[in-house]
């Protein structure tokens, strides 16, 4: 840590892509290691998306469940049986192919592209779903070759069918034939490692393919231990609402008090202004002072002078003689 407050070295691990021992020029060593630092990071990404897709339908599972339990023993029954026929409806769906295998490629082939299928050539195939012609299928491309596939399992009109799982399906149909297809693992497909990999034999032989519907997404105690960590969580929530509700009440009971010594400032008030009218005063103005003389008082400067040419005033009874005029001449 320099003076400057900086993590030189909590900086440097956000840049591990980059060569620091040659920062002038971009070399193959600098491309290799972008390479690996984007694909740790989509690594990264699928995973998260995998425990996210988990915690959903875990979530689907205790909702259902805590539904269930506010229901009567006849209505409870119904409900199972529903869910159960549910499950089944969407469980009959056509064979879905094993990603990745002649059959699935084949059937894009003829479907997607409208080919013959027994001109089915694999190289023509590549090079026809590389969409923006680099020479690589990246995730997106190869997920779009998994469409036909989904379509047989997931439909947005059933009520069955959930579009969540859907794309979980595509996630691990595009893994699945990256593991087996990507040979140098840069989640990137050459047009070398796809025709390697339409040699092999699980290829042209390719084991059965488990949709979601057909796997244990999660056991009982992972889920018991979901459900205690929402509860967890509801009691935090409902303590804040507690301590929320509390404040609420204490600023109201703050407020209702201001407004009543409020209104008994403003009685008194009133009750002033009614007193001095009923004196005869009149009001007082915002600074305290008369708006009206009162009859007989002059304002400071207003009094008479004194004979003497002072400023006091002329005592009681006392009448000033005019002014001699010293311009005038007698006789």
């Amino acid at each position: 840590l320099s003076d400057t407050g900086i993590d030189h070295q909590a900086l440097l691990k956000q840049f591990e892509h980059l060569n620091h021992q040659n920062p002038d020029t971009f070399e193959p060593k600098d491309l290799d290691m972008l390479i690996k630092a984007a694909t740790s990071d989509l690594e990264n990404y699928d995973k998260t998306r995998h425990e996210e897709f988990k915690k959903y339908e875990m979530m689907k599972e205790h909702e259902r469940r805590e539904y269930l339990k506010t229901l009567d023993e006849e209505k409870r029954k119904r409900e199972e049986s529903k869910f159960e026929e549910m499950k089944k409806k969407h469980g009959d769906h056509p064979k879905v192919h094993h990603p990745g295998s002649k059959d699935q490629l084949k059937e894009v082939w003829e479907e997607a592209d409208g080919l013959d299928p027994n001109e089915f050539d694999p190289k023509t195939f590549f090079k026809l779903h590389d969409v923006n012609n680099d020479g690589f299928l990246d995730e997106q491309e190869l997920e779009a070759l998994f469409t036909k596939e989904l379509e047989k399992v997931y439909d947005p009109k059933n009520e069955e069918d959930d579009m969540v799982e859907m794309e979980e399906e595509r996630l691990r149909m595009r893994e699945h034939v990256m593991n087996e297809v990507d040979v140098n693992k840069d989640r990137l497909v050459t047009l070398e490692e796809f025709l390697r990999a339409t040699e092999k034999k699980e290829f042209l032989e390719p084991d059965s393919w488990e949709t979601l519907d057909q796997q244990q997404l999660f056991t009982e105690d992972e889920l018991k231990e979901f459900e205690n960590h929402i509860s967890q969580q509801e009691d935090e929530l409902r303590k804040k609402a507690e301590e929320l509700q509390k404040q609420k009440e204490e600023l109201q009971r703050q407020h209702d008090q201001l407004q009543a010594q409020k209104q008994e400032l403003q009685q008194v008030v009133k009750q002033m202004e009614q007193k001095k009218l009923q004196q005869g005063s009149p009001p007082a103005g915002p600074g305290g002072e008369l708006k009206i003389q009162p009859p007989g008082e002059h304002k400071p400067g207003d009094a008479p002078k004194h004979p003497g040419g002072g400023d006091q005033p002329l005592p009681p009874g006392h009448v000033q003689e005019p002014a001699v005029r010293t311009d005038q001449v007698h006789p």
